[in-house]
């Protein structure tokens, strides 16, 4: 990579910021921050370079989805899902395409998509569900087999980017066989429709609507040629699962500490020592997320899937969702009432930080699995409810 695309993150961000207001306040999608994320080349950062791409690790993902997001948490958000899908379509190598069974086809197919996200286009993820979240053992969504590919019928909530993306990351369970989960590359178009549902606390401009479906498409259409990988593939690569998030949410802490900072600057609030010392503290505790986030992102670069990999996976993700919350609800307090008015950045950012929590895996599901862990269970078996 990709210092080009570090530099390139540093210099939407303030871009996405300058426009964050309007789009939180009426809840609508960052179509400038999407074309500007294209025009850069953004949307082939995960992609290898010999497809067209920038050939980003993990780690250096984390760094730009970190500076984007000190722009836009919103904006950064839904590129993380794009990444996520692009992420792990990349990491597919040869010997593990051998170990799951991926036949050349599907490969082929994989690099179409990925050649395609390099050109500009970009995906959406379409995986929770009402009733069931982001646990893929759960859903209802169904597919089946047809003479030319496969029919898919259900509805996904929380699609962040519905109605925007080119594509959608769907996974369903059989219709033959319930037990087994597949993830398909939907294209947009006919047999999707968008239902406009979301109008939350935070993270207004994600344009996370319903989404339903009802659709047929190609065979080739079936991520890895091969049906059943989905519950596979999570266990394998938790990172595009769990940690993606962890690096948005530290840029929106640090974004908070930069308003904040403005701020206390501008009211002359900055001679007081409380106020001093909660931007101290808030510095300190994102930092040490970051770090966190750092050393997850380094070691799924050197031993993806390793299990003390997948630790400092959970751990980050826990770190930065409860970090981002923490230092937005301080730093917001040492500003005072004013800064609680609508369209002030660090009342949208308070908004938007608390949102990390409650992200698959929420804080409370990634701590269960720590515990389990440190107790010398198996976390992805020994929960009480399923992880996916």
């Amino acid at each position: 990579m990709t210092v080009h695309a570090l530099e390139a993150a540093r210099r939407l961000a303030p871009r996405f910021a300058a426009r964050a207001a309007e789009h939180d306040r009426d809840g609508s999608f960052p179509v400038d921050d999407f074309r500007d994320l294209r025009e850069a080349g953004l949307f082939g950062l995960l992609v290898p370079r010999a497809l067209g791409g920038m050939g980003a690790t993990f780690a250096e993902y984390a760094a730009v989805a970190t500076e984007l997001a000190r722009g836009n948490g919103a904006t950064a958000l839904v590129f993380n899902m794009h990444a996520s899908v692009t992420g792990a379509l990349g990491a597919v190598t040869e010997e593990l395409a051998e170990a799951l069974g991926v036949p050349d086809e599907a490969l082929a197919a994989r690099d179409r998509l990925l050649t395609a996200a390099a050109r500009g286009s970009w995906y959406a993820v379409a995986m929770s569900e009402r009733g069931a979240g982001a646990r893929l053992s759960q859903l209802s969504t169904v597919y089946e087999a047809t003479d030319e590919g496969w029919h898919l019928k259900g509805s996904k909530t929380f699609c962040s980017g519905a109605g925007h993306a080119d594509g959608y990351l769907v996974a369903a369970r059989s219709v033959a066989d319930q037990s087994v989960v597949s993830q398909f590359l939907v294209p947009a178009g006919d047999g999707l429709t968008v239902e406009p549902t979301w109008d939350s606390l935070g993270m207004r401009a994600t344009s996370s609507h319903d989404l339903h479906l009802n659709v047929s498409v190609s065979g080739d259409r079936l991520l890895g040629g091969v049906e059943g990988l989905a519950l596979v593939v999570a266990q394998l690569m938790p990172h595009w699962l769990v940690a993606s998030y962890a690096a948005v949410y530290v840029g929106v802490a640090r974004a908070a500490i930069d308003a904040a900072a403005e701020h206390l600057n501008e009211r002359r609030l900055a001679g007081l020592p409380a106020v001093r010392a909660r931007l101290g503290r808030a510095d300190a505790a994102t930092a040490a997320a970051q770090l966190v986030v750092a050393e997850a992102a380094r070691r799924v670069d050197e031993a993806p899937g390793d299990e003390e990999t997948n630790r400092w996976v959970w751990r980050a993700k826990l770190l930065a969702g409860t970090t981002a919350a923490e230092v937005a609800a301080s730093v917001l307090e040492a500003a005072g009432t004013s800064a609680t008015r609508r369209g002030h950045p660090l009342e949208r950012l308070y908004r938007d930080a608390r949102c990390g929590s409650l992200h698959p895996a929420t804080s409370d599901v990634c701590a269960d699995w720590l515990g389990i862990a440190a107790l010398g269970g198996d976390p992805d078996r020994d929960g009480s409810a399923p992880r996916w």
